[in-house]
């Protein structure tokens, strides 16, 4: 069996009006499957650092006995903080990716823009200043934990 060969293009883009809006969907879709990350990435860091905060203000009380693993709960806190801020670099990698897909040459018809405009502005939407944002933190709690800073 031999493959088919090689197509230019994929699909045909069509000028019209419910393309355009279709195009604009699937952005706005983009956007909040951004959010949803940010979401489950906030809550990843701040469970990881509220483990670590709570188990070692737990240790620190009169009446309670030593742990076995008394380095278990700094672990499971630098694992989930570290899986949030991996969520968050993966998520803005494939964020970016598709946004400049979206606003290839081939879809500048749909997006409703000329020539000049076509390099999309990924960096200076609100949404990646509060992911770029929520990395910084969630770096910085990263590093509080792992040298024990808090």
């Amino acid at each position: 069996m031999n493959p088919d060969p090689p197509q230019e293009h994929r699909f045909e883009v069509r000028t019209t009006s419910d393309s355009h809006f279709a195009w604009l969907r699937t952005r706005m879709a983009l956007e909040r499957t951004l959010m949803a990350w940010v979401r489950t990435a906030v809550a990843l860091i701040g469970f990881g650092f509220t483990i670590v905060q709570f188990f070692q203000r737990f240790h620190e009380m009169a009446g309670v006995a030593p742990p076995i693993r008394p380095q278990a709960p700094r672990y499971l806190g630098l694992a989930l903080i570290g899986a949030g801020v991996m969520s968050l670099f993966i998520s803005v990698w494939q964020y970016r990716a598709i946004v400049h897909y979206m606003w290839s040459e081939e879809f500048s018809v749909l997006a409703g823009v000329h020539r000049k405009m076509m390099r999309p502005v990924v960096s200076q939407t609100p949404l990646m200043t509060v992911t770029l944002a929520v990395m910084l933190i969630g770096l910085f709690a990263f590093g509080a934990v792992l040298f024990r800073m808090v």
